[in-house]
C-alpha cells in the first residue's frame, strides 16, 4: 500500500500533521516498505493457480487439488515424480474435463492420454465378463505402466475390476505406416 493511501486512512488531524520530515511521514514510509513484498506476491497470486505459470513444486499441490493425487502418490516424500512436470501441468489444466467424465471409458482414455502424452489407448468392456474393463496400452506408453495402473484403478467405476494389457509393438523388421500427406 502506498504511503499516500495509508495517509488517507488516518483521521483528519493526523493527515494535517503528516508533512515531509515529520515522524509520521517517516513512519508511513516504513509502512509502505513493509507492505511492498506482500503486495508484490498478491499482484501475482493468480500465477500460483495457473498450471502453466505456477512454480514446479506448486504443480504437485495443484494436481492433488483437482483430484488427480493418485498420479503423484508416493510412499516416500523424496521419491521422484512419476511424470514430467509438463505432463502434471496438462493434468491440472484438464482437471475439470477429467472430473466430468470420470468413471467412463472416454474419461479413462482421456486421463491416460493426458498423463502419458501418448494416444491409442483402448478401453474395452468384454461381453463375457460383466463389470470388468480391459485397458489396452500402446507400446509407446510402456515405460509409464505403474502410473497407468494407478490411473486405471482410480478412474474406473468402483464396482468393476480392471486389467491393464500392454499392446504388442510391431516387429523391428516391419516398417511402420508413414503418415499420409
Amino acid at each position: 500500500m502506498r504511503r499516500s493511501a495509508i495517509e488517507r486512512l488516518l483521521p483528519a488531524a493526523y493527515q494535517r500533521a503528516c508533512v515531509p520530515g515529520s515522524v509520521l511521514w517517516a513512519l508511513l514510509d516504513v509502512m509502505e516498505g513493509l507492505h511492498a513484498p506482500d503486495e508484490a506476491i498478491l499482484a501475482e497470486v493468480d500465477a500460483l493457480f495457473d498450471p502453466y505459470r505456477a512454480p514446479d513444486d506448486m504443480v504437485v499441490r495443484l494436481t492433488r487439488w483437482v483430484a488427480m493425487d493418485h498420479v503423484v502418490a508416493s510412499h516416500r516424500p523424496d521419491a521422484p515424480l512419476p511424470l514430467p512436470v509438463g505432463r502434471l501441468r496438462d493434468l491440472v489444466a484438464h482437471g475439470a474435463l477429467l472430473a466430468r467424465w470420470r468413471g467412463t471409458p472416454y474419461g479413462m482414455r482421456r486421463a491416460l492420454e493426458v498423463a502419458t502424452g501418448v494416444s491409442g489407448f483402448a478401453v474395452e468392456e468384454p461381453d463375457d465378463r460383466p463389470f470388468h474393463v480391459v485397458v489396452r496400452v500402446p507400446a509407446a506408453a510402456a515405460d509409464h505402466l505403474a502410473v497407468i495402473t494407478r490411473i486405471v484403478e482410480a478412474e474406473k467405476p468402483a464396482a468393476t475390476t480392471a486389467e491393464v494389457v500392454l499392446a504388442a509393438s510391431p516387429p523391428p523388421d516391419q516398417p511402420t505406416a508413414a503418415p499420409s500427406a
